[in-house]
């Protein structure tokens, strides 16, 4: 028996699910793109990186809590796995549901990743495991497991609705959250996005300025 033809690009295409697809097209593109493709909705406000020069890309699995309450967050830690991204919302950002051992724990179950709309501690641990965690505050002090909130119920993280299923991409310029319905449309488009300003930049590069290229005395008001 020969051996099989290798697959072409258009097959394995065909092959890759809606979501790997659209997590794909994610990983290759930059918040500030994604943004652009969004008309400058769903990026969360006040949360940045804990852990510079790292990207995350997956679906949101959603945690509510009360303040410094880590019982639910944990909880997450073993209903979540690879391509998901865990986002809390915890209420106050001084006492943090988030320190090393969860972090630790998060890497065992190949979680891409975690947003915290409240503080994190640990910092100097978290980032020798080079992991992506984004947060509001970094504080010392932790909270305790009283267990009350709930998972995967819609929430708000930095200003912004998230539903367990929606898009959520981050890196240094922030977070954005991608409603799930329209997830691969506005992924496609910020990948436009990103050719669009490659071209742009191609044109400086070669001695012309940022309003010739764009043309903006034609937005101008006269």
């Amino acid at each position: 028996m020969g051996l099989a033809e290798p697959a072409e690009p258009a097959q394995l295409a065909a092959r890759q699910s809606l979501d790997e697809r659209t997590i794909e097209l994610l990983r290759h593109v930059s918040t500030p793109n994604i943004s652009d493709a969004m008309h400058r909705k769903g990026a969360m406000i006040g949360i940045i990186s804990i852990c510079p020069g790292l990207k995350i890309a997956g679906r949101a699995i959603t945690v509510q809590t009360l303040p410094g309450d880590w019982a639910k967050p944990v909880e997450v830690i073993d209903r979540a796995g690879g391509g998901d991204v865990i986002v809390i919302d915890n209420g106050r950002a001084d006492v943090a549901p988030w320190g090393e051992l969860a972090t630790l724990s998060c890497m065992n179950r190949k979680v891409e990743g975690v947003v915290i709309d409240g503080a994190v501690r640990d910092v100097d641990e978290i980032r020798e495991f080079d992991y992506p965690v984004f947060a509001r505050a970094i504080v010392p002090n932790a909270g305790e497991p009283k267990g009350y909130g709930e998972i995967g119920v819609e929430i708000v993280c930095g200003g912004q609705v998230v539903r367990t299923g929606d898009y959520i991409a981050g890196d240094d310029s922030g977070v954005v959250v991608i409603p799930k319905e329209r997830a691969y449309e506005i992924a496609r488009r910020a990948k436009e996005v990103y050719k669009t300003e490659l071209r742009i930049r191609d044109e400086i590069g070669r001695g012309k300025s940022l309003s010739e290229v764009l043309k903006l005395e034609k937005w101008e008001t006269r």
